[in-house]
């Protein structure tokens, strides 16, 4: 029986997450302990402290030794409240059993209503940020990208150019699109067994922007990222469709 080999990003983050636990376990710890503790070098543990800091999942907190003196006070790591929900993904595998359990009970629409109704509060959380940058599906995708950043989805949105001399003639529509891409997703091992997750957050993310959008890549899927189409060039779907004149429409 063959299996997936583990990718770096992954190795990577396994380490980070266990940082993160073992500031959970330990703190106040400093970095030189937690390294003990955890058979990692100097470099690699400062390292990982460093990104748990800046993404705001773990803070220092001054703390001085009894008999150390008037000196600089040690640099000891605590979690952060937002570390603190982090590590709530600890249910994992009873949200999977919970959802298994509704699918097997109640059946397939039981399971699309339920991840229906997370994209649908996800939409409507989005929805005043999108509509806030105007009708241009480049400034829309932006925003959006920059909203499911801030709920740790890591979102970029880059405009794509076709090849510079290409022979051939594409419609305009198609001249230009943007890559919506998600360098992380809160519900990645739930999406692998049940991938109406996926579909749903598709749906949403086209809803929003006013254009049909196409999923090019997943993490579910075992991709690095999660890549969606844009097409630009087109109005937002909700845009009225004005008529060309014809010779003969307009009255005398």
């Amino acid at each position: 029986m063959s299996t997936k080999p583990a990718r770096p990003a992954e190795t990577e983050e396994r380490t980070r997450d266990r940082v993160l636990q073992g500031v959970l376990t330990h703190g106040p710890v400093s970095a030189a302990k937690l390294g003990e503790l955890l058979s990692l070098t100097p470099a690699a543990v400062r390292r990982h402290l460093d990104a748990l800091e800046k993404n705001n999942l773990i803070e220092v907190a001054s703390h001085r030794q009894h008999g150390a003196g008037a000196g600089r006070p040690a640099r000891r790591y605590v979690i952060a409240p937002q570390g603190h929900s982090e590590l709530g993904n600890d249910y994992l595998d009873i949200a999977r059993d919970a959802l298994t359990m509704l699918k097997d009970a109640v059946g397939e629409d039981a399971l699309r209503q339920f991840a229906s109704t997370r994209a649908h509060d996800m939409a409507e959380r989005y929805r005043p940020i999108v509509e806030a940058a105007g009708g241009d599906v480049s400034a829309r995708a932006e925003a959006l990208a920059e909203a499911m950043t801030r709920d740790g989805f890591v979102a970029t949105a880059n405009e794509m150019a076709p090849a510079v001399g290409m022979r051939t003639k594409l419609p305009d529509n198609l001249l230009a699109s943007i890559q919506l891409c998600q360098g992380h997703c809160p519900v990645r091992d739930l999406a692998e067994d049940f991938s109406v997750f996926c579909d749903q957050e598709t749906e949403i993310i086209s809803e929003l922007l006013g254009v049909d959008v196409r999923r090019l890549s997943t993490m579910a899927g075992g991709a690095h990222v999660c890549t969606t189409h844009i097409p630009l060039g087109r109005p937002p779907a909700s845009a009225p469709q004005i008529p060309e004149e014809t010779p003969g429409d307009t009255a005398p």
